[in-house]
Order: structure tokens, then C-alpha cells, then sequence
């Protein structure tokens, strides 16, 4: 698993002769609207192309904490926005400061809220969005995770509730971060291939995300960076009172020691992947 690296400043300037934009709020029969003088990309052909969200195992199954705790996730929301696919050539690189270079993009604007901790070890990441592209190979995907607009994380770019429990003690949590982020990433990088799309078929592209970088991971060494990076649970444990823990960014920031607090504003633009690809890490904002 890859682990967090410094954020990379990213200036995105693309003014690209196709523009594709999904319209709609719900996530399948999407209609794209298309904007090019050029028709011999849609001549090529065209498909589905699935915008997929993922928080993996440790999300969905729960996991123990670098310091010991049994972490387990009643509701993990994050809110995806203006997601753009690309068929980048050259290939993206994440850790170099500039755009994708791609002829054709496919955007959706609108803000969509996904539950990360929904479903089971058999689940499937979780469908955002499904629009018609063009055929072609999608080797760049960008996000931003912004505000929800409504629901139970309304106000918050990522929700999460969940308990976590270690010899005696259960804290049931709920931690409402308020820092918007960006990623820009690269090809999808896992056992299989994403984002082949051939005319007339379906292909899938995932925004992953690593809260293990957050929290640590029990199963691997103390010494592995995974875990010399990572908040923990032990700081967030020390300020719940009655085992109850429920803070915004505004609460963690009063709360928590400044370099517990430090550690975990940084860890957050490192949340994003796609699969274990790398991607270009962006804040945002934060209160």
C-alpha cells in the first residue's frame, strides 16, 4: 500500500476540444451532452464508462489501529465532485506539477455522497455515476470531495460514525471534517486493469480511498511508515468524554495536542487513490 507523501501543488488549466458532462441525479442512465467540432471520436464508437468510489476492506470490515484499537464504521460519507475522467496522453504522471494532456474528458459537476462503509466483504465500490463515453482508454482520473449538500453528513466532506473498542472501553464516534480536498491521479493500479472502454461495452474507473493512513494499520510493523505516519485512535480516544466522541474540524483543532492536530490535517490530502495508484495531493481548504 502506498503511504503519504508531501501535497503537490497542482494548477489545472485544461481547455480541451471535447468536453463531456453528465446530466441527472441519479447514478445510471446518465445522459453525457457532447461539445466538439471533431465527430471522429464518437465515430470510433462509444460505451459506459462506471465512476466507482472504494474505501476498501478496512472500511467496510473494520481493522485494528497502529495502537490497538478495534475500529468499526457504522457510516463513512464522503461527497465526490466535478469527477473527470481522461484519456491522458502521455500517460499522467501524479508526481509531476502539471494537467493531464487529453483530447477527450468526461466531467460530472454535480456533487454525489457515497457511504464508504456500505455493504460487506463481497461488495462492490460503490457506484457514483455511469455515463456514455467515447471508446478509448481512461488513464487519468481527477476529484474533488467537497460539502455534502444534504443528508447526514450535510455541511461535511467526509462523516465518519463508527465505534472503536479496545480491552474495556467502547467510544462510539463521530468525527465531521471539514476540509475540502482535490485529487488528480493517474492510471488505476490493482490486480486488473480499469478504464479500457470498448464500443458498446462497460468499463469502470475507482476513486479509492486509504483510511489506514489515518488510523494506522495493527497488522503491519510499528516501524512501517504506514504506521510512524498515522493519527492513531489513542489521541482521539484522550478528549471522548463518556465514551462518546463527536467533533468537527473545529473541535479536533481545540482538542487534540497541535501535533496530533497537525498530523491529521496533513494526513488528509493523502486519503486519495486510485486503487494503489499515486495521485497529486491537493487541500483544498481547511477551516
Amino acid at each position: 500500500m502506498l503511504h503519504p507523501r508531501s501535497p503537490i501543488s497542482l494548477t489545472l488549466a485544461f481547455g480541451l476540444p471535447i468536453l463531456l458532462g453528465a446530466c441527472g441525479s441519479e447514478p445510471t442512465d446518465t445522459a453525457a451532452v457532447v461539445d466538439t467540432e471533431d465527430s471522429g471520436q464518437l465515430e470510433e464508437g462509444s460505451g459506459q464508462l462506471e465512476i466507482r468510489a472504494n474505501g476498501e476492506d478496512f472500511v467496510r470490515q473494520g481493522f485494528v489501529t497502529k495502537d490497538g484499537w478495534q475500529v468499526d464504521f457504522d457510516h463513512l460519507y464522503v461527497t465526490l465532485a466535478d469527477v473527470t475522467a481522461y484519456q491522458s496522453d502521455p500517460p499522467f504522471n501524479a508526481l509531476a506539477e502539471e494537467a493531464p494532456e487529453a483530447d477527450i474528458q468526461i466531467k460530472v459537476e454535480e456533487p454525489v455522497t457515497v457511504d464508504l462503509a456500505a455493504g460487506d466483504e463481497t461488495a462492490e465500490p460503490i457506484l457514483v455515476k455511469t455515463v456514455e463515453a467515447p471508446a478509448g482508454q481512461y488513464n487519468a482520473l481527477a476529484w474533488k470531495v467537497t460539502p455534502a449538500p444534504e443528508g447526514p453528513a450535510a455541511g461535511y466532506p467526509i462523516f465518519l460514525q463508527g465505534q472503536a473498542t479496545k480491552a474495556d472501553e467502547t467510544i462510539a464516534f463521530t468525527l465531521k471534517l471539514e476540509s475540502s480536498l482535490e485529487f488528480v491521479c493517474g492510471d488505476f493500479v490493482g490486480d486488473e486493469r480499469k478504464g479500457i472502454l470498448a464500443a458498446d461495452e462497460t468499463a469502470d474507473l475507482e476513486a479509492t480511498f486509504h483510511f489506514d493512513h489515518l488510523f494506522g494499520d495493527g497488522e503491519a510493523p510499528p516501524e512501517d511508515e504506514i504506521n510512524t505516519g498515522a493519527l492513531g485512535f489513542d489521541p482521539l480516544a484522550a478528549i471522548a468524554e463518556g465514551g462518546t466522541l463527536d467533533a468537527d474540524t473545529a473541535d479536533l483543532e481545540a482538542q487534540l495536542a497541535p501535533e496530533d492536530y497537525e498530523t491529521l490535517v496533513g494526513i488528509l490530502p493523502s486519503l486519495g487513490h486510485v486503487g494503489e495508484g499515486h495521485c497529486a495531493e491537493i487541500a483544498l481548504s481547511s477551516p
